[in-house]
């Protein structure tokens, strides 16, 4: 029998959260001299035994494997055999790299990036996302992770009428879109590009199926979108989940256009308290796990598990992302 070319390995900045390593990291077995071909062969034959570390951990970290560059990010991320994800309603500015491959957001480097489930402000999400570094960071720009059920567990305990009131009226979410992308905001992503087409009319059809409203200004478009749920159940995992953007939209969206206090309310319209989104910033930042980047290095995750982030750094810095149904 071939011995398994994966194995998991411990390396620094990892936690041990419920018994279980976060994120699972697997490296070549010495001697399986692994070239690209033989790494994708290997995924497919190990699909199955992947897929449960993923469901285990929320986050598998695939580190000193043969991917150098786009082009065998692409096939890597194809050897998984999941059905890709049109980036259609996200409002980070991206570019497509090759096949299914995007950058990751291209928003300066002096800025971070708070914590979201990857399109948690819009129905149709990704269940998996894969980032992978071309060109690992000269300082910071760590992808920091952290598991959404226990930032849920952390919320409910601390402020239990709040995430109650969550729970019932759900959130709503407004943003204000330029005509082009603007690469200099977080969230600059315009609507041509967000919805894919340069026709008003086919936008409106686009947000109508993402259950978004627009409102066309004179230069730019208001969306809104909700009310949405701000808590969701895992089925898979059977446990309740903070899947929303709450955060990541009341402290980083905002640009020339929109103000991060009103791009997020509660589902009925109310404010929501700014002093317990800074609560809850601190328990993301408590709970999370920050591993440096490594040239090569892919990270796998459960959109439905965990919520992620970008650190500030000093460039140079490409990461690259691919998002699966």
């Amino acid at each position: 029998m071939t011995p398994d070319p994966f194995i998991e390995t411990r390396i620094q900045h990892q936690r041990t959260i419920g018994g279980v390593l976060f994120p699972a990291v697997l490296s070549p077995r010495p001697g399986s001299e692994l070239d690209l071909v033989r790494f994708t062969e290997a995924v497919k034959a190990r699909k199955p035994q992947l897929e449960s570390l993923l469901g285990s951990s929320g986050a598998v970290l695939f580190r000193g494997f043969p991917v150098l560059g786009a082009l065998e990010f692409n096939r890597a991320v194809e050897a998984f055999g999941y059905e890709e994800l049109p980036y259609v309603g996200g409002a980070a500015p991206r570019t497509n790299v090759v096949g299914r491959v995007f950058t990751a957001n291209e928003s300066p480097p002096d800025q971070k990036i708070p914590f979201h489930h990857e399109m948690a402000q819009v129905p149709e999400f990704p269940s998996k996302l894969f980032f992978f570094c071309e060109e690992e960071p000269k300082c910071g720009g760590e992808t920091p992770i952290v598991l959404s059920h226990y930032v849920y567990e952390r919320m409910k305990d601390k402020f239990p009428e709040f995430v109650d009131r969550l729970e019932k009226h759900g959130l709503i979410y407004v943003r204000i879109l330029g005509e082009g992308d603007d690469p200099s905001s977080p969230i600059g992503r315009g609507w041509q590009s967000t919805f894919l087409t340069k026709d008003k009319s086919v936008a409106e059809e686009r947000a109508a199926k993402l259950g978004m409203k627009l409102e066309w200004m004179e230069d730019c478009v208001k969306t809104v979108m909700g009310p949405i749920p701000a808590i969701k159940f895992d089925q898979t995992r059977g446990r309740k989940i903070w899947f929303n953007s709450m955060v990541a939209a009341y402290t980083g969206w905002e640009d020339a256009r929109n103000d991060p206090h009103k791009a997020v309310t509660f589902g009925d319209g109310a404010p929501l308290p700014s002093d317990i989104i800074e609560e809850c910033l601190k328990i993301l930042e408590e709970e999370c796990v920050a591993i440096p980047w490594k040239q090569g290095d892919i990270l796998l995750l459960d959109n439905w598990a965990v919520l992620h982030s970008r650190r500030s750094f000093e460039p140079p810095r490409r990461i690259l992302a691919s998002l699966c149904k």
